[in-house]
């Protein structure tokens, strides 16, 4: 069974298992972090999120937003990580094959049964070791949910193509793959507009934003493309509207956008993160 060794360890966050714990209660108790500890377990209703993956000194405090949301829902059953392809290699759209993905908080099982159904019901998606092995937008998620649920099963679905059919498609067939959307977490890896000056990237992010809380995948990527919005995991976010269209989640929530300038303090070129949670109530 393969067993992914972690690519960013070390880099984007700590490499051992007290300081990524520590690190991790930083983002959460930070200025630009939800202020508090997440309050693990709990009933609140299901929720699917955006959440970004930069370097966690830049983006781990608004991603620690969305994680203390779902922290206060039940334990899934399962994760879903749909996140961009940063290095072109591999195939359109890849499931990691079963096994497991390490990290220096323990490993992470992938969900086999969930991973061969979903491929089962789709022509596009396939089973691919090459499109993971350096990509760290879906591994700076495993720590987080490590954090707020222990031990869980996930689902990587790394996306190369990520046009608006591919996400369509993508959402369409997880979807109709995930029976119950209560037991299963879905999250889109993303960060928004790069390298731009602070005050350009909120400009430009903030409409498309806009587009994303209202649920309009048409007109997200419209936006995005006339705004000029650089966001990397943009396909990811597609999937994950449509998705949530089509499981009833009517409602969806900007729970913090920030950029790397508020944590670096340099805002002459940033990148632009945002946490946004869909809920069905």
């Amino acid at each position: 069974m393969p067993k992914r060794r972690p690519a960013v360890a070390g880099y984007f966050y700590e490499s051992s298992a007290e300081g990524l714990r520590r690190q991790i209660e930083r983002c959460f108790t930070s200025k630009n972090g939800p202020g508090a500890l997440p309050s693990k377990g709990g009933s609140e209703p299901p929720v699917t999120l955006i959440s970004p993956h930069a370097g966690y000194m830049y983006s781990g405090p608004v991603a620690a937003h969305g994680f203390a949301l779902a922290s206060r829902m039940p334990v899934p059953e399962t994760v879903v990580v749909v996140g961009p392809n940063h290095h072109g290699e591999g195939t359109e759209v890849s499931i990691y094959p079963p096994g497991s993905w390490v990290t220096p908080l323990g490993e992470v099982e992938i969900d086999a049964e969930l991973s061969n159904r979903l491929i089962e019901e789709s022509d596009l998606i396939s089973m691919d070791e090459i499109s993971h092995i350096y990509e760290h937008s879906i591994e700076v998620q495993l720590p987080f949910l490590q954090y707020i649920y222990g031990r869980v099963k996930f689902v990587p679905i790394c996306m190369l193509n990520q046009s608006i059919e591919a996400a369509q498609h993508v959402g369409e067939v997880l979807a109709k793959t995930i029976d119950r959307s209560e037991k299963c977490l879905v999250v889109a890896s993303s960060d928004f507009t790069h390298y731009e000056p602070h005050d350009e990237a909120v400009r430009r992010d903030m409409p498309v934003i806009e587009r994303i809380l209202k649920l309009d995948v048409e007109g997200f990527y419209t936006e995005m493309r006339d705004r000029r919005a650089t966001l990397c995991g943009y396909g990811a976010i597609g999937a994950l509207i449509w998705y949530a269209r089509l499981k009833g989640y009517t409602e969806a929530r900007l729970l913090k956008y920030a950029t790397s300038g508020d944590t670096s303090g340099d805002k002459s070129s940033v990148v632009g993160y945002a946490s946004i949670a869909f809920l069905r109530r």
